[in-house]
């Protein structure tokens, strides 16, 4: 069975873009593959959580990069995404250091990264479903944010109507 990491990603604010929090302006967003050149960004020593590098190594999972359009070089976020037989494990989830907390510079990242995860459910003919393993403190907040339900234990799941809200977002 794949173990999966309990996450605990909060989604600030569902967006159609990232916003910054200073200006308030938006910027559109590109979700591409981390390739091995991105490691080097993303470090413990600049604060990010993972060994993203690590991650990239295993050949069963697909690893993403949220970056703004325009400065694909500054990685706002990350997504790790396993394709199951009938949908997509959202594996690990984290966004840049200086988007977490009260002084975080853009808002929207999360849910951009959950969006994108149901739009490869919906081209792979899954339906936009999309599963994953959450902390029990934010059970709650996903069924509220996402419309995710609470599937037992950990397990939430995006499910179609869901899913197709946040890819139109």
């Amino acid at each position: 069975m794949n173990q999966s990491k309990l996450l605990d990603f909060e989604i600030d604010k569902l967006t159609n873009s990232v916003q910054n929090t200073i200006s308030g302006d938006s910027f559109q967003t590109d979700v591409s593959r981390f390739t091995i050149k991105d490691t080097h960004e993303v470090t413990k020593k600049k604060g990010w959580l993972f060994n993203w590098k690590i991650k990239l190594a295993d050949n069963a999972k697909e690893v993403y990069k949220l970056t703004i359009v325009n400065n694909p070089s500054i990685i706002q976020g990350l997504l790790s995404l396993t394709i199951e037989t009938d949908h997509i494990l959202m594996n690990l989830h984290e966004s840049a250091p200086y988007n977490i907390g009260h002084n975080k510079l853009y808002e929207g990242v999360a849910g951009n990264l959950v969006a994108y995860a149901c739009k490869v459910s919906f081209q792979h003919g899954f339906d936009g479903f999309v599963a994953f393993t959450a902390k029990t403190k934010l059970i709650n907040h996903y069924e509220k944010t996402l419309g995710a339900y609470h599937f037992g234990g950990h397990r939430m799941i995006l499910p179609k109507g869901s899913a197709q809200i946040l890819v139109d977002k």
